[in-house]
């Protein structure tokens, strides 16, 4: 059996509307794993249904399902990509070639929305905030917290990020930069949600600000 070029790890709740078209849009060489955080529709099925390995993270949280997602993954590179049809997973083809041939150890997707309010005012306020303050203190080289992202799998196992909520990919840039790692943005676009479907962090002022309190969690550490 053929090897993937990368474990694609796809954390979800409730997604199931997403993910037909979603995993038909994958592109060959990666290998899709669906993990299931405490979905309560039809979310494992319909990933089986396409071709997606599924696991259960019974731990809610962003950061837990993307954990459990790494750790099932058998490639050398794991790309991480939000469920609910909101990224273009084929965009994902010319970020693992970076990484792949060297380039660089990570690469994140800049979000460019397709359309006006795809990106809620008070979700891009917070990650504006979280980002400059990154920047500021950190001389962090990015401008998105990249929901996006591929890098080799050991790597990111070494990197030990330990937040298992929305402070995840805080975190995780923080301790990617701390390390020494070379890291390239890319722009990727940014679409509505899939129908049926419905953002944890963007999706109402109170998820937004929840996600901003994991956030100051991570910063304080």
């Amino acid at each position: 059996m053929e090897t993937a070029a990368c474990d694609l790890v796809l954390p979800c709740r409730d997604e199931g509307p997403a993910l037909t078209a979603l995993l038909a849009e994958v592109p060959p060489g990666f290998s899709v794993i669906v993990v299931d955080n405490g979905s309560t529709d039809d979310t494992a099925a319909v990933a089986r249904a396409h071709g997606a390995r599924v696991v259960f993270e019974p731990r809610a949280g962003y950061g837990a399902a993307v954990h459990a997602g790494l750790v099932a993954a058998t490639a050398v590179h794991v790309a991480v990509m939000d469920g609910d049809g909101s990224f273009d997973p084929r965009e994902l083809v010319p970020m693992l070639r970076l990484v792949r041939d060297g380039d660089v150890d990570l690469a994140l997707g800049r979000r460019r929305p397709v359309a006006p309010g795809v990106w809620p005012w008070h979700a891009r306020l917070g990650n504006a905030v979280v980002v400059a303050w990154l920047r500021r203190t950190a001389g962090f080289p990015a401008h998105d917290l990249a929901p996006m992202r591929v890098c080799r799998r050991a790597d990111l196992l070494a990197l030990d990020v330990c937040d298992r909520r929305f402070g995840y990919p805080l975190e995780l840039l923080r301790k990617a930069h701390r390390a020494g790692w070379t890291l390239a943005e890319h722009d990727v676009s940014y679409r509505p949600r899939a129908a049926g479907t419905r953002s944890k962090v963007s999706g109402s002022v109170r998820g937004t600000v929840r996600t901003a309190r994991d956030f100051w969690k991570v910063r304080a550490a």
